[in-house]
């Protein structure tokens, strides 16, 4: 049967790899796509491929990671589609004839349809403080991401769960907080008639597996099931889409494992390196040419990758012959001297788009700081300044009246820098950031006035520099998934940093917990397009670099 031509054209420009994977036979296909290697490109031709070879538009359903995501794919599959005559609109619904959803937004379609109400959703850390009160945000992210593993993770049922912890309250045995907690928020919820985000994929499966006509209908509308992103996706989300396209199995899951770095949302290099477990007959097609970025930076991030052992075997080239740099910049100076130094001798065109990448929210600080001192527009979700926090008011408020946390009476007699520093060795979790983000502005300034006359006028300064189309972007490595830059430097490379200390002695499993780690600077190196810059201390670099690079290159005798 000859394809429409705008489908012919459309997979005559995909590489062999890429057309292999949008071509597969029904059944289930995992498409292993590395970075840069034309991931959406061949989702899009798979669902045109799909529709010109007689699947119905309506009978498709491609469930993706974000909302962001969900909308750039949705606009592309409707552009692809036009010349094939499916409308991009349905008046009764305004969305598209095939579904392209995020996970939460297919659970909410399917509650709907059973008839469950989805109108009380609430949001989890707003109902946590009207629970708990005043908890600094680590301990609120704490039981955020406790609750998530309760409910997506062990699949808990509250009611059950509130039975076994009194069981054990009468042998002398009471729970942890967080699972007190739990039931507590739980039995709010409940009282509200409410829901949260992860009620909507978790309440989905419950429909889906108590009513059969429910379970028909859906399997019907996802005969065709696509998952971007899988490397991303929980246990709960997995068992969505598993049970959605049983029995035929006609699905195509897109990912790469290389590129699993949210393990505090719950993904699990395993899941995926484990779905021919699940799946029998899985036909895995790998993606195997970077397109994004220059040749060096793709040998180097690949050779550092190969040192994680939880990975598919495979082999990824570089496509470009592009003459992309990549820039070794040894620096042992304080993080803000670095900031200075690398923004302003950064040789990169001003018009091109450019990235300073980071393991935290924390470590950007510094580059935002100086990108105020010079006047550089710049875009960032969180810069890390904590300016228009009030803690940063009341700890300067605090510092000028002597009365510092854990400052001596006479502290209003010590020199600035002293008495923040004091500040900072007392301060709780709610100021520690607080006063960390003052020290970084208080070295030229003598008294708390001047501090506070600098601070207003660097808010004043951020409200004007700081906006969306920058083209100097301030990022975590974990928020760039996904993006692309000209050029990328990844600063604080460095022992203790990158890899996080902190994340390692946390982990009840180190040695993953350094491969997730050694997965996200993979991530933040294959960002680039043109040029990659590490920046890191040359007394203490980071162990990936060693794994990456020779000791002569990082120069080291």
């Amino acid at each position: 049967m000859p394809l429409h031509p705008s489908v012919e054209e459309r997979l005559s420009k995909l590489a062999p790899d890429q057309r292999a994977a949008a071509t597969a036979p029904p059944g289930p296909v995992l498409c292993v796509a590395p970075a840069g290697s034309g991931k959406t490109t061949t989702l899009v031709a798979r669902i045109a491929w799909l529709v010109a070879t007689g699947a119905a538009p309506d009978r498709i359903c491609a469930v993706t990671f974000n909302k962001r995501a969900a909308d750039e794919l949705g606009d592309r599959v409707g552009s692809a589609l036009e010349p094939l005559g499916v409308p991009r609109r349905r008046a009764d619904r305004g969305t598209g004839l095939i579904r392209v959803r995020t996970f939460h937004a297919l659970g909410r379609e399917i509650l709907l349809d059973a008839g469950r109400s989805v109108e009380g959703l609430v949001d989890r850390m707003q109902a946590l403080r009207e629970i708990v009160g005043e908890v600094s945000a680590a301990d609120l992210r704490r039981l955020d991401d406790g609750f998530s593993r309760l409910k997506l993770d062990l699949a808990v049922d509250a009611a059950v769960l509130a039975g076994e912890v009194e069981a054990a309250e009468a042998r002398g045995a009471p729970p942890g907080p967080i699972v007190r907690t739990f039931l507590r928020y739980e039995a709010a919820l409940a009282a509200r008639e409410a829901l949260d985000f992860d009620d909507l994929v978790r309440g989905a499966i419950s429909a889906l597996e108590s009513d059969v006509a429910l379970l028909r209908r859906w399997r019907e509308r996802c005969r065709e099931l696509l998952v971007d992103e899988v490397q991303d996706v929980d246990r709960s989300q997995l068992r969505l889409a598993m049970l959605l396209a049983a029995p035929d199995n006609r699905i195509f899951l897109v990912g790469d494992d290389d590129q699993t770095i949210y393990a505090w949302r719950l993904a699990d290099v395993r899941r995926v390196i484990d779905l021919a477990a699940l799946l029998p007959g899985l036909r895995r097609v790998d993606l195997v040419t970077n397109y994004r970025c220059p040749p060096v930076v793709v040998e180097r991030a690949v050779r550092l990758v190969e040192h994680n052992r939880e990975r598919f075997a495979k082999r990824i080239r570089a496509g470009s012959s592009s003459t992309g740099r990549l820039f070794l910049l040894p620096d042992p100076g304080d993080d803000v001297a670095r900031a200075r130094r690398l923004l302003a001798e950064w040789p990169v065109p001003a018009h091109e788009t450019r990235a300073v990448l980071a393991r935290t929210n924390a470590e950007l600080a510094p580059y935002a700081a100086v990108a105020l001192e010079r006047g550089l527009p710049y875009r960032a979700a969180d810069d890390g300044l904590l300016l228009d926090d009030d803690t940063v008011d009341e700890l300067l408020e605090a510092v000028s009246s002597g009365a510092a946390p854990g400052g001596s009476s006479d502290s209003a007699a010590l020199p600035l820098l002293e008495r923040l520093l004091v500040a900072r060795a007392g301060a709780g979790p709610e100021h520690g950031r607080a006063a960390a983000s003052l020290l970084a502005w208080a070295p030229r300034h003598r008294t708390p006035a001047e501090l506070r006359a600098a601070l207003a006028a660097a808010r004043a300064l951020r409200m004007a520099v700081r906006r969306d189309d920058a083209p100097l972007h301030l990022a975590t490595a974990h928020a760039t998934k996904g993006l692309e830059f000209d050029h990328v430097a990844v600063v604080g490379m460095d022992e203790g940093r990158f890899p996080s200390r902190r994340t390692l002695d946390e982990s009840d499993d180190p040695e993953r917990a350094m491969e997730e780690e050694r997965r996200l600077a993979y991530v933040a190196w294959t960002r680039a397009r043109r040029s990659l810059t590490l920046v890191y201390d040359p007394g203490a670099p980071s162990p990936f670099l060693a794994e990456a690079f020779s000791a002569a290159e990082l120069g080291e005798p």
